[in-house]
């Protein structure tokens, strides 16, 4: 963090490695490490959540409170089992928060659901249609004073350009999609960034951590992925 800080718009710790580590353990370093990002930096924890009711709320509770939570800036879900699964995050007392929904992942097996046809359109494409609609819903519900983009944004694997388009297209210009998979798990930076990014070169955050973090210069690493993306958005 100390050396890429100046190159990073926000970070997206995993929590699944820190839970791994033990309660004690791994909440404890988890919370540190998210001490330790600056304050002008967005935290975007990664812990695909998704449930409903008062478990959907103490979820919420748990990645975005002061004091006993993780004080997160975001979080990333799971939307399929709807909008009362995701309202508790980006609703209410969490109207300054934002999420990012599960929409294309870039595991393989993602087509065995996300890449099912409905009527004229994937599941994802409609994920995409979705998010915009429960932004504006969240918006509607609980005006924020302080958020102005969409509060709901999409993850699309890096790894399938054509689905990044495809989302794009079905999200439309104001959406940010989240782009996990550039680098170790072989995604092309320049091809994702032509996918993804809108038509003025922006909404797009593009995480790499692996890349980054077992480079021997990581700061050098993070400058170089930066200034990448960068041209791509130059290109636009």
């Amino acid at each position: 963090i100390d050396a890429t800080s100046p190159h990073a718009v926000a970070y997206k710790p995993n929590a699944a490695f820190f839970e791994a580590l033990g309660t004690n353990l791994g909440c404890s370093t988890l919370r540190r490490v998210v001490d330790a990002i600056p304050d002008d930096i967005l935290v975007l924890l990664d812990v695909k959540r998704g449930d409903i009711g008062s478990t959907a709320a103490a979820y919420a509770e748990a990645c975005y409170d002061g004091e006993r939570g993780l004080k997160a800036d975001g979080v990333t879900l799971s939307p399929l089992m709807g909008w009362d699964s995701v309202a508790p995050f980006v609703t209410g007392k969490y109207s300054d928060k934002g999420a990012f929904v599960l929409c294309k992942t870039s595991n393989p097996g993602s087509n065995d659901l996300l890449a099912l046809n409905l009527q004229n359109q994937t599941l994802f494409e409609k994920i995409a249609e979705l998010a915009n609609e429960w932004s504006q819903k969240a918006e509607s519900e609980s005006p924020s004073s302080s958020a102005s983009a969409p509060r709901l944004g999409l993850v699309v694997g890096a790894t399938d350009p054509s689905a990044l388009s495809a989302a794009r297209k079905a999200a439309g210009q104001g959406t940010w999609i989240l782009a996990p998979g550039v680098g170790a798990q072989g995604g092309d930076l320049d091809a994702a960034c032509r996918a993804g990014l809108n038509d003025e070169g922006g909404c797009m955050l593009i995480p790499v951590s692996r890349g980054v973090s077992r480079a021997a210069d990581p700061a050098a690493e993070a400058l170089k992925l930066k200034e990448g993306i960068n041209t791509a958005r130059a290109a636009v």
